[in-house]
């Protein structure tokens, strides 16, 4: 899932060589809450689901746990 997750948030800031972990904050990849819920759209085509957006969500690693429910 991290793979998937780190394709698209790479995809989205246009960059290839991004750092991306389970530990890595969206605040670390610069993304506001807009920015974060276009990703999360980008997501949802990508895996073709519906994502809840939750307050919580602050780490990539908290994405994959919302994901792997």
């Amino acid at each position: 899932m991290l793979d998937k997750i780190t394709k698209v948030i790479r995809d989205y800031k246009e960059d290839p060589d991004i750092v991306i972990t389970k530990d890595t904050t969206f605040a670390e990849l610069e993304l506001d809450s807009l920015a974060t819920v276009e990703l999360v759209m980008n997501l949802e085509d990508e895996l073709g689901i519906t994502i809840e957006l939750d307050q919580n969500i602050k780490t990539v690693g908290d994405l994959i746990k919302i994901l792997e429910k």
